[in-house]
């Protein structure tokens, strides 16, 4: 069974094919996190190299902390209304959504706008770097 790629890592970089996420690249993407932090490209700390390398390989975007205080069941985090059991509601899979039931309209849509956001974020960070 072939898988979805768009559940594995970013496609496009400003419109262009990245391809297979190399070392350099990983480096690159962490530079600029670390100037839209607010510190110098040489000095990219390990949080932003880890940053960079789950934007670019798609793995979880949160941190392993995040992850396991979400892996937790839900009605162990918030019950809105005590005493209440619930039901599971059924749910509907295709091969086309991911894990989060995204269709690939909405994968390409949401990493887009991921983009787009880092991209201003980075213009922002070097216009105050260059004043």
């Amino acid at each position: 069974m072939e898988t979805n790629p768009l559940n594995h890592g970013v496609l496009t970089e400003s419109g262009v094919g990245i391809g297979e996420v190399t070392r350099q690249m990983i480096h690159e993407r962490a530079a600029e996190i670390a100037l839209i932090n607010g510190h110098p490209a040489s000095e990219v700390t390990l949080s932003e190299w880890d940053q960079a390398k789950r934007e670019l390989s798609g793995e979880p975007t949160i941190g392993p902390t995040t992850a396991l205080l979400l892996s937790a069941p839900e009605s162990d985090r918030w019950n809105p209304v005590p005493g209440s059991t619930g039901h599971q509601a059924p749910v509907s899979g295709s091969e086309e959504e991911d894990a989060d039931g995204r269709n690939e309209a909405a994968q390409l849509f949401e990493e887009g706008v991921g983009e787009a956001a880092h991209d201003q974020m980075l213009q922002a960070a070097r216009a105050v770097t260059s004043h």
